[in-house]
């Protein structure tokens, strides 16, 4: 299923008191805009990423976002967050995704496990509001400013953005309101409920404010500063895996099939640089090896790709909030050759483990007509993984 984003950063951000909007200012030395996109590019499973911004900004924009200004699209935002959405929408309808995050450009503490649980409550049929249960007593005051009523807080929720929904529904929804002449909408949801479009609410992040007023820009350097000085813990883990070579039709590498008169022989597809990734992956946690996982002699195995066998271990880092730093993956054989195929190869464990290309190294080198690989009986791969976790497992 393809997940678009839109990212709304077209406000003029007057409550912060700045010359220059909220969005471009910077926390912990970088632009607020500039950490928000940083986090969708990284994410792997969504694009395009949409940028709505004011058509006064466009040198703003590109001074913060620098390199990553040619990984996104540009779109001019109207003079409400409701018409910026609808703009960002239209301009999504030649792509036309089944699923679309929108987001505030001013939220730039969005993680990866959020965008994930989000994704995971989408239907077809409805959207999903991340919010967060509020614990203040709230009170309602006449004009006069006379406490008339205390509102039950129970069900209350503060909510968050992304909101995110099937595409084809939102959009009908905003030029439904638009239509209609409602421009009084304060969010993507709330549009969704007038249009009665179903709206699960999720558990937001307590850590996923929007930049809104001054004092918020102070506290959020101030955590910086603070997360800057806790150690991280960051984990290193190796892996190894050989195959046989055999007559077939071409190799696996990296998800990607490489013309060649031999094949990888194994139990699953044999993709030797997969296997020894997942090992690296799962070597972080020591979780084992591929072995324990996906047994060899279980038959429901057979055959299958190895980027089920990526993607679980990719799963269980999420599931400990660990990140993924860098991957290194060094492909040793005399056939086939590797170089042609090695940006394709990038680009599948950018889909695969979700980080940027940066972050992906492949590497191939022969065994200079050495041994089982110089006589082309064989290939080898050595994976090295970088996980940072922050679930505090290493207490």
């Amino acid at each position: 299923m393809s997940v678009a984003a839109i990212v709304l950063a077209a406000g003029r951000g007057r409550r912060t008191k700045g010359n220059t909007p909220k969005q471009y200012a910077s926390i912990g030395g970088t632009p607020i805009i500039r950490r928000t996109i940083e986090t969708f590019l990284s994410h792997g499973n969504i694009s395009p990423i949409v940028l709505v911004i004011h058509p006064s900004d466009y040198a703003l924009c590109q001074q913060a976002l620098g390199k990553l200004t040619a990984r996104v699209l540009f779109v001019e935002g109207g003079a409400t967050r409701q018409d910026s959405a609808r703009a960002g929408l239209r301009y999504l309808q030649q792509l036309s995704p089944h699923y679309v995050h929108i987001h505030d450009g001013a939220r730039p503490f969005i993680k990866h496990e959020l965008l994930d649980a989000i994704y995971s409550a989408l239907t077809p049929s409805s959207g999903v509001l991340p919010a967060m249960p509020v614990s203040d007593t709230f009170k309602e005051a006449d004009d006069n400013d006379h406490v008339i009523a205390t509102i039950p807080y129970k069900r209350l929720f503060a909510a968050q953005t992304p909101q995110s929904f099937p595409y084809s529904l939102i959009l009908s929804a905003h030029e439904a309101a638009y239509a209609d002449g409602r421009h009084d909408f304060t969010d993507d949801s709330a549009i969704a409920e007038w249009y009665t479009i179903p709206m699960r609410v999720i558990e937001g992040a307590a850590n996923n404010i929007k930049i809104t007023w001054a004092i918020d820009i102070e506290m959020a350097n101030k955590r910086l500063k603070e997360e800057s000085i806790a150690l991280p813990d960051v984990r290193t883990g190796n892996g190894y895996d050989v195959h046989k070579l055999e007559k077939g039709d071409g190799v696996v590498l990296c998800g990607v099939k490489i013309p060649c008169q031999k094949k990888l022989s194994g139990h699953s597809d044999a993709d030797v640089a997969l296997h020894a990734l997942t090992d690296a992956l799962l070597a972080t946690q020591g979780a084992g090896d591929i072995g324990i996982h996906f047994p060899p002699s279980d038959p429901q195995w057979k055959g299958i790709a190895s980027e089920v066998f990526v993607r679980h271990a990719v799963r269980l880092i999420r599931e400990r909030k660990g990140h993924i730093a860098n991957i290194d993956i060094t492909v040793i054989t005399e056939i086939p050759k590797i170089s042609p195929y090695r940006q394709m190869m990038t680009w599948r464990l950018r889909e695969m483990l979700g980080i940027i290309p940066e972050r992906i190294s492949i590497k191939a080198t022969s065994n200079e007509m050495l041994g089982f690989i110089g006589r082309k009986e064989g290939i080898a791969a050595i994976a090295t993984a970088t996980v940072i976790y922050n679930d505090g497992s290493s207490m």
